[in-house]
């Protein structure tokens, strides 16, 4: 009966946090649909609008290595609250913004509390599941983002057509505070599973985050977070504009249209988890060296895409292949990491994602109004970035034995 409950527990504490970081993701996603109309609103150029995609990633990078650092030292649970309850009240206040200055600062103290989320759930689950299970686990969590992927650009571009922007964030707030009262109620930090003490010898052994970041691998899984997340928010933040812009979709249609990569997503998030799992260790990297080869040539066919038709099976097939990739970032750090500091380094790996995230937008934004509003340089600067990803995994498989040395 205890391991029966012990069961129980802790797949309702994964079922809360894929509910937390689902609504997380929507407060982020609906951005890239609503920014559409706001543009209209506040009357901002390409530039300003590429600020304005970035201002929540400036302040949600700046939090990951102090949100990861506060759930090591203070516990999972107060990081947690305090994440869904700020990103819940600036959510409310993005709807009330008048002016390019006031959602800038909105967004980036937006960023900056829903930026603990991560490396705190990070820490969660490496106390809550048993090493073996970790990967599936972060797989599950993070396949909240695929299946947001379908839901928002459909939930957005319907209530803006009918209730408007503003009241579309009042009601995605509002969902926030209720989901804070459940955590608040549910949630409590547990003490490390048993099989923690079995991980790799070495991790027995106290270590800090400093000393961690003497290895190279560690900055290398950094790269590869902010190249692949480049990527990730170039697609999100500026595709819905340039298939409106560009390729002359209307916001309706491109709600159902956008929708479907959100599909090979989930199907590529649970698909990654288990498969990190089951893979000898090792193998995961020769993975990763073929995802994100095929993420480059999948970019380039589908800037020189014909057809809208033909410009979105590209992109299904992109977030298949880099499904892998952010699922096996976090995984490798769990699996890796002593579970007393994993809060700390997923929060710095974390940062290099989040950074690209800030940057990416803002100069996607730039590069198309130096451009006279074409796309192509971005393009070859998301390829650009998915070469480097390449690069990156073929490093890690190098300099994989590092990490034993911790």
């Amino acid at each position: 009966m205890a391991k029966l409950k012990a069961l129980e527990e802790k797949h309702f504490i994964l079922a809360l946090l894929f509910a937390g970081w689902s609504l997380g993701n929507l407060d982020r996603f609906v951005m890239n649909y609503a920014v559409i109309s706001i543009t209209k609103d506040l009357q901002l150029s390409a530039a300003s609008t590429g600020i304005l995609l970035s201002s929540f990633f400036a302040g949600y990078a700046l939090m990951q290595i102090p949100g990861g650092w506060l759930a090591d030292r203070y516990g999972s649970r107060k990081v947690l609250l305090t994440a869904i309850i700020m990103w819940s009240i600036f959510t409310v206040l993005t709807g009330m913004a008048w002016s390019l200055a006031s959602i800038l600062i909105i967004r980036f103290l937006f960023g900056i509390g829903e930026g603990g989320y991560m490396p705190a759930g990070s820490k969660l689950i490496a106390q809550t599941f048993p090493f073996s299970e970790r990967g599936r686990a972060m797989s599950i969590v993070l396949s909240s983002g695929a299946f947001l992927g379908i839901f928002s650009p459909i939930f957005a571009t319907t209530m803006m057509s009918t209730i408007g922007w503003r009241m579309m964030f009042w009601i995605i707030g509002g969902i926030g505070i209720v989901l804070a009262a459940m955590f608040w109620y549910y949630i409590k930090d547990p003490k490390p599973v048993v099989e923690d003490v079995k991980e790799e010898g070495n991790h027995q052994q106290s270590t800090s985050l400093l000393q961690l970041l003497r290895y190279p691998i560690i900055w290398i899984l950094f790269i590869a977070s902010f190249s692949v997340n480049a990527i990730n928010w170039g697609l999100l933040s500026w595709m819905p504009t340039y298939l409106v812009n560009v390729r002359g979709l209307e916001l309706l249609e491109l709600g159902w249209i956008a929708a479907i990569p959100g599909l090979s997503a989930i199907i590529g998030t649970f698909g990654a988890g288990y498969i990190l799992d089951k893979l000898p260790k090792g193998k995961e990297y020769i993975y990763g060296i073929i995802s994100a080869a095929c993420v480059s040539i999948l970019l380039y066919l589908m800037f020189k895409a014909n057809s809208v038709t033909e410009f979105m099976i590209y992109q299904t097939i992109i977030m298949i292949f880099g499904a892998f990739i952010i699922i096996f970032l976090p995984t490798n750090v769990l699996k890796t990491v002593p579970s007393q500091i994993v809060g700390s380094t997923m929060g710095f790996v974390s940062f290099g994602g989040q950074l690209a995230g800030f940057v990416t937008p803002i100069a996607i934004g730039f590069i198309v109004e130096l451009s006279r509003g074409s796309f192509d340089t971005a393009f070859w600067l998301l390829i650009g970035f998915a070469i480097i990803c390449t690069l990156s995994f073929i490093s890690l498989m190098i300099k994989d034995r590092d990490i034993h040395h911790i």
